[in-house]
């Protein structure tokens, strides 16, 4: 939920209770749930004996790729591959290398070539994409022969979005694949159509892995021979992942209800269900519960903190409240009014446990650096009225977003990873960061800023692009859309191998990118959050139907 970065603060003392849609949830009744833990025990005996055999799977027929290839791509599909990260890894270094070889002695058809160039990039292999100009003619044009190919248009569609910078003949595969993918959708068999359309919406590099997997899943068993023993895993594992989501759900529900906040400060949006799945959506791996609830936590305040700044605090209190963050001391609250001191305390309670957590990990660095991600995140607060440069808004966002806070209150769960050194590196802001900040901003802009310009709030990108390019709305979209794309690029390009920081550092970037595009690609979905009850219904409330038996 990345927020405006220019504040505008009220300039008098006339208070607006709420300027946000009522919540979707009732987050205080998730309070009621209970985790049936011989249940979670018996599909955990379970899924460790269909993990064995996966990786039997995986380490047979070394000599067929082409079933390598297409095995790990069910894996990634079904969102299973999390369990086999090592094999997957060694299986795909042994084909990259293979590659030229293989290329060289087989004439593979589109949909082969395209597989194994997406599978390959997705996990940071730089597979060359001068493989794609076979299937262009004369002429420099993708050939119409290859429309024939239905499941290779679409992996050719979705492996185009993982191009880095300079890559033409990949914008120019995403361009051909868009033009002919409606058409082919409507030719197709209903399942393998809705799929199509499903990616058109939202390709898989740019989807959240657990909302990708659990619509895959609904797909994979309406085709005609799934391989059922990878399905029923799939559904088990989905289950048993949601089991634990919800249970950490309860407990953030009861702090939340706990601290009371929702009802001491009833300008502000309460959200807690939504930020609970974006954090889902970043880090949805069991092991990562920590990681999961810090950023919760730390999403809520930052919501609170924003509503708070933007529509109701006078810039007075504005101030006051950034000295006391400064300060950090309970002494602070002398010069807060009081629906501030409320909710500073509880900002002091939240720095407290973090430090008592990172002092037992030996850390204690960690608490420095999440009050120095909070301290930038207030940005720059503009005069009313005022317009600025477009770049001078876009470097302002890269100082003052609420998404580095977001990573490194993830860092908290990651121990063995995130150190002193990931720390220094979040702090000063690498490219992909910077890419992934710039994504938020500018795609929450598209969404909200005529919302934000009926309230009063300050300008926009929308806005500083319109003025300083004389340009209409429209317009400064498709260019802002542009640098979006760019942006992607910036992501895609740092996550190619060799890779500056571990890949579970890199990969929460990219989720971070992702959970951006699915919240803000059509609306403000944390504003308007009844645009995502659909996925958090399916993700945290209701379990895949399973077979009494999985057969091994």
């Amino acid at each position: 939920m990345e927020v405006q970065p220019h504040l505008q603060p009220n300039t008098d003392q006339t208070k607006i209770r709420s300027v946000f849609p009522p919540p979707v949830w009732d987050s205080y009744s998730f309070t009621s749930f209970s985790l049936l833990d011989s249940e979670y025990e018996s599909w955990t005996r379970r899924v460790e004996t269909l993990k064995e055999e996966v990786k039997d799977m995986l380490m047979a027929d070394a000599s067929n790729p082409i079933k390598k290839i297409e095995l790990i791509n069910l894996l990634c599909r079904l969102g299973l591959s999390y369990h086999f990260e090592r094999e997957i890894e060694e299986q795909l270094i042994h084909i990259f290398n293979w590659v030229p070889q293989l290329f060289d002695e087989n004439d593979y058809y589109l949909y082969t070539t395209a597989l194994f160039f997406q599978i390959l990039r997705q996990h940071g292999f730089k597979m060359t994409c001068d493989v794609f100009k076979k299937f262009k003619d004369r002429n420099g044009e993708f050939k119409e022969s290859i429309i024939k190919d239905v499941r290779g248009i679409l992996i050719l569609y979705e492996g185009s979005f993982m191009s880095v910078h300079g890559e033409d003949i990949l914008d120019e595969a995403l361009e051909f694949t868009m033009s002919h993918l409606e058409s082919l959708a409507m030719q197709s068999k209903p399942h393998y159509s809705e799929r199509i359309k499903n990616a058109l919406i939202f390709p898989f590099h740019k989807g959240v892995t657990r909302v990708e997997a659990w619509q895959y899943i609904s797909f994979y068993e309406k085709e005609e021979s799934p391989n059922e023993f990878l399905l029923e895993f799939a559904k088990l594992d989905f289950n048993r992942v949601q089991l634990l989501h919800r249970e950490e759900l309860k407990l953030m529900a009861r702090w939340w209800k706990d601290i009371n906040l929702a009802e001491k400060l009833p300008y502000a949006r309460d959200r807690l269900v939504e930020i609970y799945f974006w954090a889902c959506s970043i880090q949805f791996e069991p092991h990562l519960a920590l990681s999961r609830m810090m950023m919760t936590k730390y999403l809520k305040q930052v919501s609170l903190a924003d509503d708070t700044y933007d529509a109701y605090a006078t810039m007075k209190e504005v101030n006051a409240f950034t000295d006391a963050i400064e300060r950090c001391n309970i002494d602070a609250t002398d010069e807060l009014p009081d629906y501030m001191k409320v909710f500073y305390k509880e900002l002091l309670n939240l720095f407290e446990e973090t430090e008592n957590i990172a002092s037992k990990e030996g850390r204690s660095y960690c608490a420095y650096h999440i009050k120095e991600e909070i301290l930038s995140h207030g940005g720059t607060v503009f005069n009313e009225g005022y317009v600025p440069t477009f770049d001078v808004y876009l470097q302002n966002d890269s100082e003052s977003s609420s998404y580095g806070l977001v990573v490194a209150a993830g860092f908290i769960g990651m121990e063995k990873i995130a150190g002193i050194k990931e720390y220094r590196w979040l702090q000063s802001n690498p490219k992909i960061v910077k890419a992934v900040k710039v994504l938020g901003r500018l795609e929450n802009d598209i969404v909200s800023h005529q919302a934000e310009q009926k309230r009063g709030d300050s300008a926009s990108s929308v806005e500083c692009y319109m003025k300083e390019h004389d340009v209409l709305e429209k317009k400064a979209v498709e260019e802002i859309l542009k640098i979006c794309a760019n942006a992607w690029k910036d992501i895609n390009e740092e996550c190619m191998k060799p890779t500056a920081l571990p890949s579970p550092i890199l990969q929460l970037l990219v989720n971070l990118a992702r959970i951006t595009e699915v919240c803000y690609r059509f609306d403000d979905s944390y504003t308007n959050s009844s645009s995502l009850k659909d996925k958090i219904t399916a993700l945290l409330l209701e379990p895949l139907p399973l077979q009494d038996q999985v057969n091994i």
